[in-house]
């Protein structure tokens, strides 16, 4: 039944789909509404919260869609979805979905390279939510290297195409340096290449274990039935699904090195296992083993947002 309701990327999908969400959203500020006590604060958050989180949905719901990531259904965004209910916990901090809309806006201008038009900008744009991102999240600057596979895996690589994405990340750079001279802070400046890596992620002792463990046999399923049928034939969408293999490997490094202070890291996760899990499902002609997928990840979140 879901999986027929999943198979097309129609505007009642994600509707549908975000009243989910935000049912979820609404059992989980309950919690922590009878946790501490109402102030006008807490409100203002719980507002701020429902903005941002639609930001980031329509994002993603964007990227996805206008780039050809799916085809034509709403399975990437019903899996994006789930996994965000199984970390909303840990993502309800303000400046975590922030950096996030930044991430998803970066990722925006990534995937738009398999386009011929307007590529210098895109390189600039892309560049400069890099060096935004890089400001409040040093260790961000990873990333930089999936701007630069990315431009050769479309095959976008000249010189410009190299000198302009530098030319955007240290726009905000120089911006933020010239701040801090003017007040005589640059040593804040400079303590961004203090990189903080974390030694281990210790997976297995953390409450995500299991749902962790679920998702990475179902990825690596997917990943297996859609690679076999992509890598043979040289088209467009080969080099979509290197991009989107390459975002996921990256985010994982990026999970693993970032200080472990919570689960909000995972979120980098999000997109690029959504659309393999998505890409995956796909593939699979029997609606009961599609639908059997959908219910697991369905009732899965739940149980992890309830239980976790």
């Amino acid at each position: 039944m879901l999986a027929n309701f999943l198979n097309k990327s129609k505007p009642i999908n994600f509707a549908g789909l975000l009243v989910f969400f935000y049912l979820t959203f609404v059992g989980e500020l309950l919690a922590l509404f009878f946790d501490t006590p109402f102030s006008l604060e807490k409100a203002l958050n719980i507002v701020t919260f429902i903005i941002l989180f639609v930001v980031i949905f329509f994002l993603v719901n964007f990227i996805i869609l206008k780039h050809d990531l799916t085809y034509d259904n709403s399975y990437a965004f019903f899996f994006f979805i789930t996994l965000t209910i199984i970390l909303l916990p840990d993502l309800l901090e303000i400046n975590t979905l922030i950096l996030g809309i930044i991430y998803f806006l970066f990722l925006r201008k990534i995937y738009s390279l398999r386009s011929n038009k307007r590529v210098i900008e895109k390189v600039f744009d892309a560049g400069l939510w890099l060096g935004v991102f890089f400001i409040l999240e040093p260790i961000s600057i990873l990333f930089f290297l999936l701007l630069i596979l990315a431009i050769y895996i479309h095959k976008k690589l000249n010189i410009n195409t190299l000198i302009i994405p530098l030319l955007g990340f240290l726009t905000p750079c120089f911006i933020y340096f010239t701040y801090l001279f003017w007040f005589d802070r640059q040593q804040e400046f400079y303590s961004l290449f203090n990189f903080k890596i974390a030694s281990s992620i210790g997976i297995t002792e953390t409450k995500l274990a299991i749902p962790f463990t679920v998702v990475t046999l179902f990825t690596l399923f997917c990943f297996v039935i859609k690679s076999s049928k992509v890598f043979p034939i040289n088209n467009t969408f080969r080099r979509s699904w290197t991009l989107i293999l390459i975002n996921f490997l990256l985010a994982i490094v990026f999970v693993i090195i970032t200080p472990l202070n919570s689960y909000d890291s995972f979120m980098y996760l999000l997109f690029p296992t959504s659309l393999i899990l998505a890409n995956g499902i796909e593939m699979i002609k029997k609606n009961s083993f599609k639908n059997a997928i959908i219910y697991i990840f369905l009732f899965g979140s739940l149980i992890s947002l309830i239980l976790l």
